[in-house]
């Protein structure tokens, strides 16, 4: 996992999935806290921001599709991995509209959830970085004018 991954949120209404989720994403260095709901979800949120959460879409009470709308207004730097036993092409759709970085289907074994992360987590230093390519070009561009700006290999 991405040095860069400090912290996990992992939300899901069956403990069986949080347990194994803090054991799969514990194993890759991260801090996690787990919460059985969305509710709880806006509620460590407000706590302390988190770089990624793994989020449940079917849960009593805020359903994950609020939540992702809520974090995603609210803090856009987290990362969001939608994970749901009941997928859907429209709620996959919809999920990555409102800006998942990715969306996973249950039952989702250790290294798929470990790689997810890996990706949002990428995804993250990527977003959150300055265009390293356009410095380099810059950086090969003695005169535009003249023609001598080379594009960096």
């Amino acid at each position: 996992m991405n040095p860069t991954c400090r912290n996990v949120l992992v939300v899901d209404d069956q403990e069986v999935v949080r347990l194994s989720y803090l054991r799969s994403l514990g194993s890759a260095q991260c801090e996690i806290e787990t919460v059985p709901g969305g509710d709880e979800a806006l509620q460590a949120l407000e706590r302390r921001p988190f770089d990624l959460v793994t989020l449940d879409l079917r849960m009593p009470g805020t359903d994950g599709m609020t939540v992702l709308r809520t974090i995603k207004e609210k803090w856009p730097e987290s990362e969001v991995i939608v994970i749901t036993g009941y997928p859907s092409i429209e709620s996959a759709k919809e999920a990555i509209r409102l800006g998942a970085s990715d969306y996973l289907a249950k039952p989702v074994g250790p290294d798929d959830l470990v790689n997810a992360a890996a990706r949002a987590m990428l995804h993250k230093e990527w977003t959150l970085r300055p265009d390293a390519t356009q410095s380099e070009e810059t950086s090969h561009c003695n005169d535009a004018a003249r023609g001598d700006c080379r594009r960096a290999a």
